[in-house]
């Protein structure tokens, strides 16, 4: 299966399951778009601690502070701010 094929799948499966929890969450919908990276066995370790403290981690800085430094260390960041 292609990865935008299982992203749109849980996309639409979780829209519709948070939908059915009540009319609060009528106009519940995610966000366009997806980013979707791989990570090398070696750093497996650094990316599982790394999750472990993300809340206390984005108290520091946030998400997309985060994500924006993380696409500029990796050469990524002016093909995302082009997509926009």
């Amino acid at each position: 299966m292609a990865l935008s094929d299982y992203v749109r799948t849980i996309k639409a499966n979780s829209s519709k399951w948070m939908k059915s929890l009540g009319t609060e969450y009528a106009n519940f919908s995610w966000q366009e778009g997806y980013g979707a990276f791989s990570v090398s066995e070696s750093m497996k370790d650094a990316v599982i601690d790394y999750i472990k403290h993300q809340k206390e981690h984005h108290q520091r800085r946030s998400a997309n502070d985060e994500f924006a430094h993380f696409l500029e260390r990796n050469g990524l960041l002016s093909d995302f701010v082009s997509r926009k």
